[in-house]
């Protein structure tokens, strides 16, 4: 089936004056934006630059492996600056940081339509372990610094260009879009044309009954797979579209794999009983541990990660790493008590939200969001 990929090629000749933004130009914003850029882009980000020269000095040089999200990601940056439509896109204020010691992960770019507006794109997670760590810190702290950096960015954004624009990301990066629209001045909000949240986690409760949130709430547009984990996780406000993946499971999260037809993903009618059940056990299983105890699991787990000496998330199942944990829980009598513990609790909350959803018509659990936007 089509993805973004074949996007480019029907909708690549057409500039965004000739055809306006659509869901599937806001998660190619949004997954250029896990591009690690150097050059130009890096080296004067308030000059912009086009698209196409920033793929140049890109693919002009050695391309290090380290800093390589997705091989998809160098494919889609060289076939988008090869369109009309993309590729005369100026690119600014491109910002990337990483502070282990801060557990931060943040990198956001700022793309200038052809049509006078703008589109802010924050990066999600990426490979280090500190992104990942970050990610989890959601879960007990109303706020996490990455976007607290949203908002100073946007704010930066607005003061630099004076423009209207529209915020997107995938994954933490739809998150930190909806985040930063919410915490934005009143007189930025007015500016903000959409928001484009692509399979991005909530908020802990206290975010719902927030003003700026919900004035945002009609202009976001959140788009999650049909067995959506990630973008069901903790609360949300907005309604959402349902969208169909080739994949399966927990691999819908990859934005490769959503289809799409025309300018438009192809909808489906709802999320499937798994992505509902395993939604309602990871809200009951939250539910019964304070803050503190889901910060004591989410350093136990980490500290754990880091005996194998490893900066990022995907060594951690190499053999090597795999052999230290497991050396590591034999003799720290302290983690292997609360892992195990906190593994089995998972475990008796799926076992308690299966036995309510069997018999029963599927819904959406007490607490989540009120349902679906037609395609």
């Amino acid at each position: 089936m089509a993805n973004m990929f074949d996007y480019l090629k029907w909708r690549g000749d057409l500039t965004f004056t000739q055809d306006g933004v659509n869901g599937v130009d806001a998660l190619i914003f949004s997954t250029l934006c896990y591009v690690c850029y150097r050059g130009r882009v890096e080296e004067y980000p308030y000059t912009p630059i086009s698209l196409r020269e920033a793929a140049e000095d890109f693919f002009s040089g050695e391309i290090q492996e380290s800093r390589i999200r997705d091989r998809n990601d160098l494919s889609l940056l060289r076939e988008a600056a090869a369109t009309a439509r993309f590729g005369q896109t100026m690119i600014c204020m491109y910002r990337d940081q990483l502070i282990p010691e801060e557990e931060t992960q943040f990198a956001a770019m700022t793309f200038l339509l052809d049509d006078g507006s703008g589109f802010v794109a924050f990066r999600g997670t990426d490979n280090s372990l500190v992104g990942w760590k970050e990610d989890f810190n959601m879960s007990f702290q109303e706020t996490i610094p990455s976007q607290r950096l949203a908002v100073q960015y946007v704010r930066d954004v607005w003061t630099e260009l004076q423009r209207p624009m529209r915020l997107g990301g995938h994954s933490k990066g739809g998150n930190l879009a909806v985040f930063a629209a919410a915490k934005s001045a009143p007189g930025i909000q007015k500016q903000i044309l959409e928001v484009f949240n692509n399979d991005g986690p909530g908020f802990t409760g206290y975010m719902m009954g927030d003003p700026g949130y919900l004035a945002m709430v009609p202009k976001i547009k959140t788009f999650i797979p049909q067995s959506s984990v990630i973008g069901m996780l903790l609360e949300h406000e907005e309604p959402y579209t349902v969208i169909r993946s080739k994949s399966v499971g927990v691999l819908q999260h990859d934005a490769y794999s959503w289809e799409v037809l025309g300018n438009q993903f192809i909808p489906v009618p709802e999320v499937s009983h798994t992505s509902l059940l395993l939604d309602a056990a990871i809200k009951s299983w939250f539910a019964e541990r304070t803050d503190q105890e889901r910060n004591q699991l989410v350093d136990v787990m980490f500290n754990l990660l880091g005996t194998g000496g490893i900066d990022r998330a995907l060594d951690i199942f190499q053999p090597k790493n795999i052999r230290t944990y497991l050396k590591t829980l034999s003799s720290d009598e302290k983690t292997r008590r609360i892992l195990s513990e906190e593994f089995q609790s998972f475990l008796e909350a799926v076992k308690r939200t299966r036995g309510r959803f069997e018999g029963t018509k599927e819904a959406l659990p007490e607490g989540g969001r009120s349902g679906t936007e037609p395609g």
